[in-house]
């Protein structure tokens, strides 16, 4: 999903590749990564809290920020595109559920505090050396004892070409996640290969990495 801009950036990213792709990506019609939850987000609902704060980076159109609301957690989606952004609005009034949206650069994006879960879903675009920045801001805005869940891609996707980012460097392996957040509790760290259908941009057979957590009270 997309990761960089800043609300008060627009005027100047206007003429940014990067900006310009992904506002002409999600200014189509259609959901482009679909509008059911990601299915690693959909099979956590259980250890979900029954309410709280949520935060939803990189939320794109809205599809993981919409499911939180709708287990009854305050959710707080963001995301660099205006354009996707609309659509996430639009999707959690179609859902009966009401969402914040904030248009963000993760990277100079004055981050909130004390969420109970903070969920990002395939947030790979960020360039490797500024990595260590976003996680940390993660961390710093997670509660203590709050949920951290994450998927993202393998390098071994690189093979598959079914989504995501085409460099190495922008992929996630075990003992990358595992250096940023192992000291978290109950951890779990979990590499599959598995088939996946979020519309048009997510499909087919992936490498995948799922992270569970809890920050230590």
């Amino acid at each position: 999903m997309a990761l960089r801009a800043g609300a008060g950036k627009v005027g100047t990213l206007m003429a940014s590749d990067e900006f310009n792709r992904w506002e002409g990506r999600f200014a189509v019609e259609d959901y482009v990564f679909g509008t059911a939850p990601n299915a690693f987000l959909s099979s956590c609902r259980d250890i979900l809290p029954k309410q709280g704060r949520a935060l939803s980076i990189a939320d794109g159109e809205g599809r993981n920020g919409v499911f939180l609301a709708e287990c009854g957690l305050s959710v707080l989606s963001v995301d660099f595109s205006p354009a996707a952004q609309g659509k996430a609005q639009r999707l959690a009034a179609a859902r009966g559920v009401t969402i914040e949206t904030q248009t963000a650069d993760l990277l100079t994006w004055d981050w909130p505090g004390d969420f109970d879960v903070i969920a990002g879903i395939f947030f790979q675009f960020v360039e490797a050396d500024e990595r260590p920045r976003i996680f940390q801001a993660i961390r710093d805005a997670l509660k203590p004892g709050g949920l951290l869940l994450i998927e993202g891609y393998r390098p071994k996707q690189l093979i598959y070409k079914t989504g995501g980012p085409s460099r190495a460097d922008n992929l996630y392996t075990h003992e990358l996640l595992e250096a940023a957040f192992g000291d978290f509790d109950n951890l779990s760290i979990r590499e599959h290969d598995s088939e996946i259908a979020e519309g048009s941009g997510h499909v087919g057979m992936s490498a995948l990495i799922d992270l569970i957590g809890w920050k230590p009270k």
